[in-house]
């Protein structure tokens, strides 16, 4: 029996949204009588954290603390529309949108507490602990519930707000191919070390290193998390998950969750990430997408890994043991001949 290491590396650019264009998500966002605001949408959370990076997005938008905000999200009947939750698009489209609607809402906001306050909307400020004042006289100010309050009992005005973010379409140029295909990119590059044991074909990730570029992070921990995750579903896809562990041949096939592989804590090696922060111009307070591209290079990084291992080319996943078998025996017969 003999354990060989090998390292490999790759390196992926991920783009944001829908490719050429189009590709739209809505908001709506209204005040509740107790100073809280509510934000509508049709965007699902798929578990990644969208409910909680659309509410920092409009907290920091209207001015107002984090836990005043509700989020409602994935009632295609009583929301607005979205497009959907995929191309790593979220944060980006339906961010936007709650930028647009925070931004109307919080305008309406500042013209009740001008008449309150006896203040031109525009000489207004708020402190994001939940009171708005005069600025450069912080004495002089109102919460944002005796706000709402007056708007709802007092002046009958609604506080509210609408956002529709679109990425236009693009053409392509007929003679160039140039055109605009996506709103952003971000970019990745992962490092992998990996052991094969060549008697029994058996593969253990033992390191793996990489660095993201995802422009402005709204949320550092769930970007964290999206990428320790995606580290985790890319050895499942490289080294486990398939419905012919002995392809060509059908047979054993899994027949339910049991016995179909999967990765699972013993198998987690330590996940090193770096995040560089270069904001993009088109997203919510810089932000763009890291959705899928978290998966995308550490399965090539993996394969790679095995193949300087063990000095072969294959180019297929999942490496199985049986894929590293008939490497290596392919090798051993190309020797010989």
């Amino acid at each position: 029996m003999a354990k060989v290491r090998g390292t490999g590396f790759a390196a992926v650019n991920y783009p944001t949204g829908m490719h050429l264009g189009g590709d739209p998500t809505q908001s709506l966002i209204h005040m509740t009588p107790a100073g809280d605001f509510v934000v509508t949408m049709a965007s699902v959370d798929l578990g990644q954290g969208l409910r909680t990076v659309l509410a920092q997005i409009a907290a920091e938008t209207l001015g107002v603390p984090y836990e005043s905000i509700v989020v409602e999200t994935a009632d295609t009947d009583t929301g607005p529309h979205c497009t959907g939750t995929f191309a790593s698009r979220t944060t980006h489209r339906a961010g936007n949108a709650v930028v647009m609607a925070a931004q109307e809402a919080r305008k309406a906001m500042l013209e009740v507490a001008g008449e309150l306050l006896e203040a031109s909307p525009e000489d207004l400020e708020t402190d994001g602990d939940g009171n708005i004042h005069i600025k450069g006289v912080a004495e002089k100010s109102v919460s944002v519930g005796e706000v709402a309050g007056a708007a709802h009992f007092g002046y009958g005005k609604t506080i509210a707000g609408r956002g529709a973010y679109l990425k236009p379409p693009s053409p392509m140029d007929p003679e160039t191919g140039e055109c605009d295909p996506d709103s952003t990119q971000a970019h990745a590059c992962t490092v992998v070390e990996v052991e094969v044991d060549t008697e029994t074909g058996m593969v253990e990730v033992i390191d793996m290193k990489s660095v993201y570029e995802v422009g402005q992070q709204v949320n550092p921990d769930l970007v964290k998390g999206q990428i320790v995750g995606g580290s985790w579903m890319g050895i499942g896809h490289a080294l486990y998950e398939t419905t012919a562990p002995g392809y060509p041949a059908i047979d054993p096939a899994p027949v339910d969750f049991q016995n179909y592989l999967q990765p699972g804590a013993a198998e987690m090696p330590d996940v090193t990430c770096e995040v560089l922060e270069y904001p993009a111009e088109s997203g919510p307070y810089g932000g763009k997408g890291v959705g899928e591209m978290v998966t995308n290079g550490p399965i090539p990084a993996i394969v790679n890994a095995i193949n300087n291992a063990l000095d072969v080319r294959i180019t297929q996943i999942p490496v199985t043991p049986e894929v590293v078998l008939r490497a290596l025996d392919e090798k051993k017969a190309q020797a010989g001949a």
